[in-house]
């Protein structure tokens, strides 16, 4: 397991020091930071102040990071991202890498998002271990009735309620994701008022995640009319919020003991956990620090996740093309999705062929000197999402790896 408790160094990320530290490795690969990682893990703490972080596995997809967080004070449980996922966490099955010792299950796992994967349910419902470790996610009386179709006759499963934290501005319309149609306290209340009828489910949860404020940067590069504008709206989503939150969980905890009201994500830190209403907050991305969040006002990840390619030609002189590269980010399609390159510093994509599944054309000055077999260093717009083009992240520290994690893709997972 990763140790995170030890104080940051080597920061900021020295890019050329990277390079050399990972020369024998063969792109591409993976990297993470030890000091970066180290410095955004507690800092991620300092800005939730006294508010558990539940850790987002879709922005990590390692179980050993995964693991080296939760160790550390501040961290308690895992926010997933399918219930096949969830169960394999919270079985802790197999070792993380063939020569390592067996994995530690995960006691506290909440899905996400809602599921429809039969098999994993019944495996859920056959196992009173798995069931006590494991929430699901619902939003409709529609969603309970496909668990009871599926699984009739079973122990209790722990559910958690998710409510719409998105923002409705009369001259935006909808700011936000469309995710639960829970909106209101009444909604809420009357779902968790079918909960508690029905046999078979025990609701231990409410969720929100306010993606308009979490996952949008507020302060935009060379945007600064922009970034006046997306703070004024965020404050006012999160001042909206948290009244209409305050009423929902008030209205469900009248009918059931609530374990945990979790909210809010890497860019609401601050704001979620100065609500009264909530219990625990989910992050993930600023953990590994995607250049997607390079955009925030009110802190500065430091970049601990990596990735590196191979220079393998040269179509002109003022231009060397890298093999791969394509690791685009999910999301609204635009340059913002693009992996962010990085080192050496200069370079810029050929706007006709950007990023490509195979190969990678790149120009500027550095490109003149790079030969054949040198290698590039991008960042990825998101976090999680690098994982699934590499079995292993290399774990640098200051100027040498110092071991490797497997990611799920190395342990041969893949759930979404």
């Amino acid at each position: 397991m990763i140790d995170l408790s030890l104080p940051a160094a080597h920061l900021p990320v020295n890019w050329e020091e990277m390079d050399k530290a990972t020369a024998d490795l063969d792109p591409p690969f993976g990297t993470v930071h030890l000091g970066a990682l180290r410095h955004n893990a507690q800092d991620m703490v300092r800005r939730a102040g006294r508010t558990p972080i539940r850790v987002a596995s879709k922005s990590i997809r390692s179980r050993e990071l995964i693991a080296g967080l939760l160790a550390l004070p501040g961290y308690r449980g895992v926010l997933a991202y399918t219930l096949a996922e969830a169960m394999w966490l919270a079985a802790g099955r197999g070792a993380a890498w063939a020569s390592r010792e067996e994995c530690s299950p995960v006691d506290d796992v909440v899905v996400g998002y809602p599921t429809a994967d039969r098999a994993a349910l019944t495996e859920l419902a056959l196992s009173p271990e798995l069931a006590t470790r494991v929430t699901l996610m619902v939003d409709s009386v529609e969603q309970l009735d496909f668990i009871d179709s599926v699984v009739p006759h079973r122990e209790p499963l722990r559910v958690c309620i998710e409510l719409d934290s998105s923002y409705r501005s009369r001259l935006l319309g909808h700011v936000g994701v469309w995710r639960s149609p829970v909106r209101q306290a009444p909604e809420a209340a009357a779902l968790a008022r079918e909960i508690v009828r029905r046999p078979g489910f025990t609701l231990v949860g409410m969720m929100g995640y306010e993606a308009q404020i979490a996952g949008l940067g507020n302060a935009p590069r060379g945007k600064p009319l922009m970034g006046r504008i997306l703070r004024t709206v965020q404050k006012r989503s999160m001042a909206e919020l948290i009244e209409r939150r305050t009423a929902a969980v008030a209205a469900v905890r009248e009918l059931a003991e609530l374990e945990f009201v979790n909210g809010g994500g890497t860019g609401s830190l601050e704001a979620t956990a100065a609500d009264p209403s909530v219990t625990e907050v989910t992050a993930g991305s600023g953990l590994l620090g995607p250049h997607l969040f390079d955009n925030y006002a009110h802190f500065t990840p430091a970049p601990a996740a990596a990735f590196a390619l191979s220079v393998v030609r040269r179509p002109a002189p003022d231009r060397v093309t890298l093999l791969g590269g394509g690791w685009i980010a999910s999301g609204p399609p635009g340059p913002d999705r693009l992996p962010q390159l990085v080192w050496p510093a200069g370079l810029s994509y050929v706007a006709r062929e950007a990023a490509g599944e195979v190969q990678t054309p790149v120009v500027g000055a550095a490109a003149r000197s790079l030969r054949v077999g040198d290698r590039v260093w991008l960042r990825h717009t998101k976090a999680g999402e690098v994982c699934e083009h590499v079995d292993e992240l290399y774990i640098v520290d200051g100027s040498a790896v110092v071991g490797s994690v497997p990611t799920y893709r190395g342990e041969g997972k893949v759930f979404l």
